[in-house]
């Protein structure tokens, strides 16, 4: 099964790395999610195509200019734009791929989403998807490789940018003071505290909760190829998680706004 997730490790790996500070895997994440949605749901597709729901990428969340969310499908307002009162279903992407101190911030992000989503519209399907690195160490290309040659971007790209997410060891010899570490169980720590987020079943909208959370483990190392990898050592089954998520939103959808 080819997943969002898959898609969005095919952009890194052809862009030669994971770039954290750009919102470019969670675009691909959504473009994807949505077409899967729509295909395997037709009650979603129907309201698609009569416009009776939009989708779109992005879109401010209530109460804070930094955060969005980044699939946002609901009923347009007058002016044919989003309107938190009138959404349906909102998907948040987040990643831990390393430092996964931050882990504890990713659920603050998480939490407050879903509060302000479903303080807005308590039927609202809200969903989560957090990219679990298990790589033990990562090259981080964007903050401190890529800067290193901030005054010689040509040098980059013609000698460092064809050799990442090839498998080329050297790259961790050759730029050692930019590697970053992950402990051996700090990919369980982060899926055990996102695996805590709030959640609720489909007949539950008197909560306020996550309608399905997706914990996607990823090897991300930006020196090998990147992979979602199958099995994990976190025991995740990516492709059952994913069709239980497709399964669980339509019926949802379907007993929200069409019974």
């Amino acid at each position: 099964m080819i997943t969002p997730f898959d898609r969005a490790i095919s952009a890194i790996a052809a862009a030669g790395y994971h770039n954290h500070r750009q919102e470019t895997h969670s675009d691909v994440i959504s473009d994807a999610m949505i077409a899967d949605l729509q295909q395997s749901c037709k009650p979603l597709r129907d309201d698609v195509d009569q416009g009776i729901v939009c989708v779109w990428k992005n879109v401010r969340a209530p109460g804070d200019r930094k955060r969005k969310v980044d699939l946002f499908v609901g009923e347009p307002d007058a002016e044919g734009g989003p309107d938190l009162a009138r959404v349906r279903i909102a998907v948040e992407h987040k990643s831990v791929i390393t430092a996964h101190r931050n882990a504890t911030n990713r659920f603050d992000d998480l939490t407050k989403i879903v509060e302000a989503v479903q303080g807005a519209k308590p039927e609202a399907i809200v969903v989560a998807t957090i990219l679990i690195g298990v790589a033990d160490r990562v090259l981080n290309v964007p903050d401190q490789v890529h800067k290193f040659y901030r005054d010689n971007e040509e040098e980059f790209e013609t000698k460092v940018l064809p050799r990442l997410s090839t498998g080329d060891q050297t790259l961790f010899t050759q730029f050692n003071w930019a590697i970053s570490e992950n402990g051996p169980n700090d990919p369980a720590r982060t899926l055990d505290h996102i695996r805590t987020l709030p959640t609720r079943g489909v007949a539950q909208t008197h909560k306020v909760g996550y309608d399905s959370i997706l914990p996607i483990p990823v090897y991300i190392d930006n020196v090998n190829p990147p992979t979602v990898p199958r099995p994990n050592a976190l025991n995740v089954d990516v492709d059952a998680e994913y069709r239980t998520f497709l399964e669980r939103t339509c019926a949802a959808y379907t007993a929200r706004w069409h019974m």
